[in-house]
Parts: structure tokens; C-alpha cells; sequence
């Protein structure tokens, strides 16, 4: 075994690899950009190197500077996480060349199956059952959209290179294809540096079901059985869990031995992940179809864990220094159920547009780490939630990574149980500073389609309704979280001298004191009257009677109008965040006097959403454009965002070029009224 490796990597992975390894007593080396100086990952490693700027380009995917501090520190082999180098044969070859071991396949496996095309035409020379499509390499894009036309829309066109939902387009109808290729193409190169497509019949209800296989250098191959990966936004997964459901031991057999066939026709090593487009047929099963391989880690590995009770990070360090397999195939066994949730920095009701900030308030549910029991078993009930992060409270999420803060996974011994747990251990979860999905995710995992398995990569657009712009915690409840916090802070404060006090007593009569609160752009004017040792919460004619009792931290006990419920309330400024086991509300003190319009965004101007780099502008200066045309693109968070006109009129001013950088809110341009 290694007694030191370096993590080629940042973030949760980084830190979820050096966990494993600290169990098995390897050192660990963390290497870090400008960005990460003081990220969790390099605190979670027993040495730390710097190797460059902020961007990826300038550090993570700097494969000589990551090779260097390797050598430089010692050590004997290289973890690439997923994402950055990962999956580039390159960096593969230029580890082993350098005498380092790889942990993850030789170089000619991600190679064979790095470039989608290719390994879809060695997948059928294997048997794999294929979509219909065009996997070939020319690139004209005339000939790719006759081959769109002679597949038939609706289309997907996927980056050759391509994975995590980057570089893909669905198109509908013919006349949308150029668009969509140009589109595909500029984030293609933008993320992988290749900007080959292909194309493939869009499967209209497909299930996104991966299949975990392993391999070790003595020719032995198993799969650990299946992910479901349905739930989608913008081709990112949301929600995965295994096993999937519905699936027959028929099936699951089958396309384990069509995944473990994929991986042993390019002399697979180590974990990777083969990538099936499945349907359901007329007898309720599954009719499946190879779409890719994934030659690393998944982020979604700990539900395969969960279920199997296995460490999956450290079979690749065994198998990486050249020991077999630890179980064979008839060894694996499926216990319960396991549902992950990627709790990401972005606003789902604004179209998933990726947030900035600093996470003023990152409070997880108790959780422990998944591991064997004194019975070998993987999970038990007293350990049902793990969270996986690679932030802090406290940590800034910037611009220049991905916009993922934490997975959180649960298991259960069945689908249902495991169901409940993530929707309370969801509510337990407390993020202060920026927006979120966690409202989302629950919204999500209680939605009819994902409670029933009725699943999709369509579920979240089949259950928009319920799943956008949904209100949050009823005002007058937000309202009494307020009155709450605030009068157990100043109970906190106030001295034994009854004059001192300012929690509303008075020798005689009652007292009325207003609370102004403004949340979701409108003002709401309360009053708590106090008359006799009771209190009201009073709205207009609205009338609730409210009863407060402090608990420890910020946990307060409400009782509003005779129904108790327990509230969590963070304040950082003037803005209180209100957590309740049903949901939550940010809401903002509201000066009546202060506020005005001076603060208002100019009327013509068209603002960036979120910080990015600007990718293209779709109009120029003087042309005429329509409410909700195309007008600019930005990318952020490795994702680009296409950003429309809000009224009709005319470009009077480009504000920025093509390649800057935006900061959130940032004014791209001005328009001039339409004629």
C-alpha cells in the first residue's frame, strides 16, 4: 500500500479521498490555487502546495504543477477525484511516466472511452445496445444537421468530450438546430477543450440508470450493482439513488453483465461508472442503451456505498497499488435504500442561476460517516444521514468552480424510509448567505412522480407547478420568528434594572410596539400588543395570538393562534433567515422612512444575474430587439446562461466586451425605449 499519495482535486472529493486515506494510514498532499488558500480540503490533508491561480486553467488542470508537487513531496501516487484531470489519458500517461501510479484506468482506457463517438463504436462491437444516432468524426455542420434530420427530432446533441451535463443540447425541431450546435459547441471547447459533437435520437421519457463497475489488473470485473439518475435540471443530476427503482433482478443482471462487457473491452482498472438511457416497455420493465462511460469516481458513489457497505475510495487505493479485488461478484449483496441530494449554490426559481457568497449559516443534520458495523454490515439505524462538503460556515462559493456546497445522503431500510429521512434531515439543514436548492430538493423528493418512481430526466418539468415560485412559510409565521429572536436577544441583554428592561413592560396598561418586515419585494407592517401577560401578532384586521419561549442558540417554541411549532432563526444584519420543519422564509426589517427608490436599478439597463464571464452578445448597438429575445451570454460556474431582453426596445450601449468579467448585477447594457 501507498504511504503517501496527493489529491489531484478540491472540494468534497478532495476531502472525501483524504477521509479514506487518514483510515487507512496514507498521508495525504492537498494542492490549492489563489481561491482555495484556505479551503476545507487543504486543512483536511497533512500537506498542501500551491499550484497557481484561481481558475482551473491557471492550477487544477495544470497537469506538470500537480505532477511536481507530487514528486516534490514525495509522493507515490495521485488521486484525480472527478472532474479537472480525472478522466484526461494525457495526465495519465504523464503520472506514470514521472513513476507515479494513476488511481483510476491506464491511459489507453480513458482514452477509448474519453471521446463518445469512439467508444460507442467499441461498445457495439461489444454488443452494447446503442441509441440511434450519428457517432461519427466529421464535424460540418450541414452534414451534422442532415444527420439530425435523418434521425429525427426531437434530437440531443451531446460534446463527444463531454460529460456533467456540459456541451448537450435537445433540439425539437430542424430550424432550432443551428443555434443549439453553435451553443454546444462554444461550451464544448469552453470546458473540454474539444468541441466534436454527436448526435443521437432524444429518447422522449428516458430513465437515466448508471450501472458501478470495478476492475484490478488481474482481469477481474464486477459491478456493484445500480444508480438511478433521473432527476435532472440542464442534464445535471439533483437527486440519484439506488437501487433503482422497479428494476427486475432480470434486468439488473443483464445490464450488469452489458456494463461489466463495457468495461472489460478496454481493459478497464479500477471504479467507473458505464452510463445506460433506459425505457419502460409494455411488460414494466426496463429496455436499455449504452450512452457513456464514465472512467472515474462519480459523484454519486456514496449510495452505492450505502447500499454495499463498502468504501469505494479505498478499493481504488487497493487496486491502484496492485492488489485484486476484495469481493467477487456472487459476494455483493444490496441492503435497503440510499437517496443523495446535491445541495447546490443556485436559485432555482430564477432558471437554476448559479449564486456567490459567503455562508453566513451552514448547519448540517447529525450525521455520521458510512462504515461497517461490528457485524460487516454497511448501515444501521443509528446511522442513517451522511454529509459529504467541502466548505465551511463561514467559506465564500465563488465564481470559479462548480456551485456544489455539500451532498447529502441518507439510507433507509426500505425506499419509503429512506424517503422520510431526506425530507427531515433536508429541513434540518440550514444555509444562510445566498440562495440554495434545499427548499427545492424537498419540494422535489415530495412531489407525486418522485414519491410514486414515476421517473424521468422530464419529472421536474412534468412537476413545475408545485416545484417553482412556491410560497414559503406563511408571513405572520416568518412574522413571529422575528418578534421571537428579537425579544430573546434583547431578553439576553437586559439587566435586573426594571427601567433597563425592553421587553414592552409597562406599571399600568398595555404596550404596542411595530415590527416592519418586508419579504418577497412587499412590506408587511406588524404590531405585538402586550396586555395582561398575553401577546397578540396583529396585521390590519388580522389578529393571532402568539406565545414565545427561548430555547438555546437560535431555537425558539411558537405558539400562533393555539398551533406549537419550533422555529430556528439566524439574523446576520438586517435580514433574518426562519427555518421551520415545513419549510422556510427570508424576510428583511423594513425602514419606511429610509426606503425609496434611490436604490432602484436604472429602468434601461439589462443587468447580469450572477457574476460570469461574458461568452457573446446576440444583438449590437442600434438594432431593434423584442421582450424575452436572446441578447447576451455568460458563463458561470462552468455552465452558460443565455440572458434575455426585459421590454421591448433598442441597444443604445454595449457596457462590456466579450471576455470580461461580471460581477453580480453588473450592467451589460443599456437600452434605449422601442420607437
Amino acid at each position: 500500500m501507498f504511504t503517501k499519495i496527493l489529491i489531484a482535486n478540491r472540494g468534497e472529493i478532495a476531502c472525501r479521498v483524504a477521509a479514506t486515506a487518514k483510515k487507512m494510514g496514507v498521508r495525504t498532499v492537498a494542492v490549492y490555487s489563489d481561491a482555495d488558500a484556505n479551503a476545507k480540503h487543504v486543512l483536511a490533508c497533512d500537506e498542501a502546495v500551491h499550484i497557481g491561480g484561481a481558475s482551473p486553467r491557471e492550477s487544477y488542470l495544470l497537469g506538470d504543477r500537480v505532477i511536481a508537487a507530487a514528486l516534490a513531496t514525495g509522493a507515490q501516487a495521485v488521486h484525480p477525484g472527478y472532474g479537472f484531470l480525472s478522466e484526461n489519458a494525457a495526465f495519465a500517461q504523464a503520472c506514470a511516466d514521472a513513476g507515479l501510479a494513476f488511481i483510476g484506468p491506464p491511459p489507453a482506457a480513458i482514452k477509448a472511452m474519453g471521446l463518445k463517438a469512439e467508444s460507442k463504436r467499441l461498445m457495439a462491437q461489444a454488443g452494447v445496445p446503442l441509441v440511434p444516432g450519428y457517432h461519427g468524426a466529421g464535424q460540418d455542420p450541414q452534414m451534422l444537421k442532415t444527420e439530425a434530420d435523418r434521425v429525427g427530432y426531437p434530437v440531443l446533441i451531446k460534446a463527444s468530450a463531454g460529460g456533467g451535463g456540459k456541451g448537450m443540447r435537445i433540439v425539437a425541431r430542424a430550424d432550432e438546430f443551428d443555434a443549439a450546435l453553435a451553443s454546444c459547441k462554444r461550451e464544448a471547447i469552453n470546458s473540454f477543450g474539444d468541441d466534436a459533437v454527436l448526435i443521437e435520437r432524444y429518447v422522449t421519457r428516458p430513465r437515466h440508470i448508471e450501472i458501478q463497475v470495478f476492475g484490478d489488473t488481474f482481469g477481474n470485473c464486477v459491478y456493484l450493482f445500480e444508480r438511478d439518475c433521473s432527476v435532472q435540471r440542464r442534464h445535471q443530476k439533483v437527486l440519484e439513488e439506488a437501487p433503482a427503482p422497479g428494476m427486475s433482478e432480470a434486468r439488473r443482471a443483464e445490464m450488469g453483465a452489458a456494463a461489466v462487457a463495457a468495461a472489460k473491452a478496454v481493459g478497464y482498472v479500477g471504479a467507473g461508472t458505464v452510463e445506460f438511457i433506459a425505457e419502460p416497455t409494455a411488460d414494466a420493465d426496463l429496455t436499455f442503451f449504452f450512452m457513456e462511460m464514465n472512467t472515474r469516481l462519480q459523484v454519486e458513489h456514496p449510495v452505492t456505498e450505502a447500499i454495499t457497505g463498502l468504501d469505494l475510495v479505498e478499493w481504488q487505493l487497493r487496486v491502484a497499488a496492485g492488489e485484486p479485488l476484495p469481493l467477487q461478484q456472487h459476494e455483493l449483496r444490496i441492503r435497503g435504500h440510499a437517496i443523495e441530494a446535491r445541495i447546490c449554490a443556485e436559485n432555482p426559481d430564477s432558471n437554476f442561476l448559479p449564486a456567490t457568497g459567503t455562508l453566513q449559516v451552514a448547519r448540517w443534520p447529525l450525521h455520521v460517516a458510512f462504515a461497517r458495523n461490528a457485524d460487516g454490515e454497511g448501515f444501521h439505524d443509528a446511522a442513517p444521514v451522511r454529509v459529504d462538503s467541502g466548505v465551511r460556515e463561514g467559506d465564500a462559493i465563488s465564481p470559479f468552480y462548480d456551485s456544489m456546497i455539500a451532498k447529502l445522503i441518507v439510507w433507509g431500510a426500505d425506499r419509503a424510509q429512506a424517503l422520510a429521512r431526506l425530507d427531515v434531515a433536508l429541513a434540518q439543514t440550514h444555509i444562510v448567505g445566498l440562495h440554495t436548492n434545499v427548499a427545492f430538493l424537498r419540494r422535489v423528493a415530495a412531489s407525486a412522480s418522485f414519491a410514486n418512481a414515476d421517473l424521468d430526466t422530464a419529472l421536474i418539468e412534468r412537476e413545475r407547478t408545485v416545484l417553482f415560485d412556491a410560497a414559503p412559510l406563511p408571513i405572520e409565521l416568518a412574522a413571529a420568528g422575528v418578534v421571537a429572536h428579537t425579544l430573546a436577544a434583547e431578553q439576553a441583554l437586559q439587566t435586573t434594572d426594571p427601567w433597563s428592561r425592553r421587553d414592552g413592560w409597562r406599571l399600568h396598561g398595555h404596550a404596542a410596539r411595530r415590527f416592519d418586515i418586508a419579504s418577497n419585494g412587499m412590506h408587511h407592517a406588524f404590531t405585538l400588543e402586550r396586555s395582561a401577560g398575553a401577546q397578540t401578532l396583529v396585521l390590519g384586521a388580522q389578529r393571532w395570538p402568539l406565545a414565545t419561549a427561548a430555547r438555546s442558540g437560535n431555537v425558539c417554541d411558537i405558539t400562533l393562534a393555539e398551533q406549537r411549532t419550533t422555529l430556528t432563526v439566524y439574523a446576520t444584519g438586517e435580514r433574518f433567515a426562519v427555518f421551520s420543519p415545513d419549510g422556510s422564509a427570508v424576510v428583511d426589517e423594513f425602514d419606511p422612512i429610509s426606503h425609496s427608490a434611490d436604490g432602484a436599478r436604472e429602468a434601461g439597463g439589462l443587468a447580469a444575474p450572477m457574476p460570469g464571464k461574458v461568452i457573446a452578445f446576440l444583438a449590437g448597438v442600434g438594432d431593434a430587439v423584442k421582450q424575452g429575445q436572446p441578447l447576451a451570454v455568460m458563463e458561470a460556474m462552468k455552465m452558460e446562461h443565455t440572458i434575455a431582453a426585459p421590454r421591448d426596445g433598442t441597444i443604445a450601449e454595449l457596457l462590456y466586451a466579450v471576455g470580461d468579467q461580471v460581477g453580480e448585477g453588473g450592467e451589460l447594457l443599456r437600452m434605449a425605449p422601442a420607437a
